[in-house]
């Protein structure tokens, strides 16, 4: 799978821009500020419909203009068809092969992709939230219906918490539509679980060996799915369930005291465990970056083993955040299988074959040179 070709019209600091890109590795060279990681953006927006840096479509539209465009054309499973998505006051519009497509989880995985920027890095150590986020984006990538229950159920969670906060202000409110709204967020809730945890099974069998390589076969990890309800990772979709309702139940009041609901896939999150220590919290940042980095390079092997070829790698100003060996590591891995897309100010001192026979693009301002 790769990128052939990419235009971008009125989008950041891009008026116009129509590019062909190698299949092997690309190096997007530049300084701060002068486009290099909104490049990267366009990419991860034609793969996800979104963007990774902001939920405000309108920031990614240039100043003045009506509307942003970014088109690729992609091969995959030897077949070349063109993507297009179009960001407007309007909301956007995506285009599979010339058609648009009504729902964005029909859009979503024709184009594969998987960033590794700074931030990336702090997947283990940060928020729980990244941590969701990076589960739903990859799922998404890989099981299109997820995306749909997904959206469902976010829209359903902000209606109920309205109505809780409805019922804290005034507790004779008819409750009817909360019992309505918590079976209709059960029924999304438990199909996002379920796939949640074959997900997390396939990343661990991926993991495990990837870290163990990289920290010289020193370190152990293990990574372990915190739901908010008491539920084994091998339960299916009907046990779960039966588990919500008797939960939700169970919380009631305590979710009207709160005006929010208090368990469901959007107050889960990963552990990690590193030689069986909980490595966020007594790991150093090397072992926080080393669980970081085995993550991200099993997420691409794991795309690859659900949907055949190799994904689309970003790495975005990440090099320089690497030492030597885990740099190295990263670099032996995508050499000659992958295409990738390295952002950074400088090549230097980064001895690579991978990068010394990559094609090199400077940007500046706005506008890439070859």
């Amino acid at each position: 799978m790769h990128i052939e070709k990419l235009k971008i019209k009125n989008f950041r600091n891009y008026s116009q821009l129509d590019i062909t890109f190698d299949d092997k590795v690309n190096v997007i060279i530049g300084e701060n500020a002068q486009g290099k990681t909104n490049l990267m953006e366009a990419i991860y927006l034609l793969a996800f419909t979104k963007s990774h840096r902001t939920p405000r479509g309108k920031e990614l539209i240039q100043w003045e203009q009506d509307y942003a465009k970014i088109e690729g054309r992609i091969t995959k499973r030897s077949q070349s068809f063109p993507l297009e998505i179009v960001l407007s006051g309007k909301g956007k519009k995506a285009k599979l092969n010339r058609l648009e497509q009504r729902r964005l989880s029909d859009y979503i995985g024709a184009l594969n992709v998987v960033m590794f920027a700074p931030e990336d890095l702090t997947l283990v150590k940060g928020p729980p939230q990244i941590r969701r986020r990076f589960i739903d984006m990859e799922l998404g990538q890989i099981q299109p219906s997820y995306i749909y229950h997904l959206g469902q159920y976010q829209k359903i969670l902000r209606q109920r918490n309205h109505l809780l906060k409805q019922i804290q202000r005034n507790h004779q409110v008819d409750r009817t539509m909360l019992d309505v709204l918590t079976e209709q967020l059960t029924e999304h809730a438990s199909p996002l679980l379920e796939r949640r945890f074959v997900f997390l099974d396939l990343l661990r069998k991926w993991a495990r060996p990837i870290h163990y390589g990289i920290s010289r076969e020193l370190e152990k990890l293990d990574i372990e799915y915190a739901p908010t309800i008491d539920v084994s990772e091998t339960a299916e979709k009907g046990t779960i369930e039966s588990i919500y309702r008797k939960k939700f139940q169970e919380i009631q009041e305590k979710e009207i005291e709160r005006g929010t609901t208090l368990i469901g896939p959007h107050r889960d999150d990963l552990i990690f465990y590193v030689n069986h220590k909980n490595v966020q919290t007594y790991g150093s940042q090397g072992q926080q970056r080393t669980a970081a980095l085995s993550v991200k390079l099993a997420e691409i092997e794991l795309i690859y083993n659900e949907v055949g070829e190799y994904p689309v790698l970003l790495l975005d100003d990440v090099l320089s955040e690497l030492d030597d060996f885990r740099q190295s590591h990263l670099l032996n891995t995508i050499q000659g299988k992958i295409q990738t897309f390295v952002s950074t100010t400088s090549v230097k001192g980064i001895n690579h074959e991978t990068l010394q026979e990559a094609e090199l693009f400077r940007v500046e301002d706005g506008k890439v040179f070859t």
